[in-house]
């Protein structure tokens, strides 16, 4: 068996949605997102041993999403948070399909969102480059609707 280049997901094709408080919002102006899963260990000293092994205690899910300075949806979010203290939390998910691949697609939903910070206001006037903004989370949960290839039992 061998890797097809055919295979290779393009990032160009993929799809992004979050959903805030029941609307569902295409995020058409995102550029880049990656997000992490980071599995929290704690030390398991054994007598009689030099080394200090460790056991899984848990996880936790951050991300970036950098997107074109185009909407102000997350904004008034987060004013009506600095205003009422009121917090908000969204679902976002991701379809990554290339036609051209025969793998087929995968769709992973991050659940639970929380923004960390964000830009209020921005302005470069010294750059040809189009204005973007990073938009760091945490999330609490994670789904994979769809699973590129062969299904992986659970």
């Amino acid at each position: 068996m061998f890797f097809n280049i055919e295979d290779a997901i393009s990032g160009k094709h993929a799809k992004a949605f979050a959903t805030i408080e029941g609307r569902v919002e295409e995020l058409f102006y995102a550029r880049t997102l990656e997000a992490t899963v980071e599995k929290k260990k704690t030390d398991v000293p054994i007598l009689g041993k030099t080394n200090t092994p460790q056991r899984a205690a848990g996880w936790s899910g951050s991300s970036t999403l950098n997107v074109y300075y185009v909407t102000s949806v997350f904004r008034m979010l987060m004013l009506r948070y600095i205003k009422t203290g009121r917090d908000f939390y969204f679902d976002l998910t991701v379809v990554n399909e290339d036609p051209q691949s025969s793998v087929g697609k995968q769709t992973t939903v991050l659940k639970g969102c929380n923004l960390d910070s964000m830009t209020i206001a921005k302005f470069d006037a010294t750059s040809d480059e189009m204005l973007d903004e990073d938009l760091p989370f945490t999330f609490s949960d994670v789904d994979i609707l769809d699973q590129f290839g062969q299904p992986v039992a659970i």
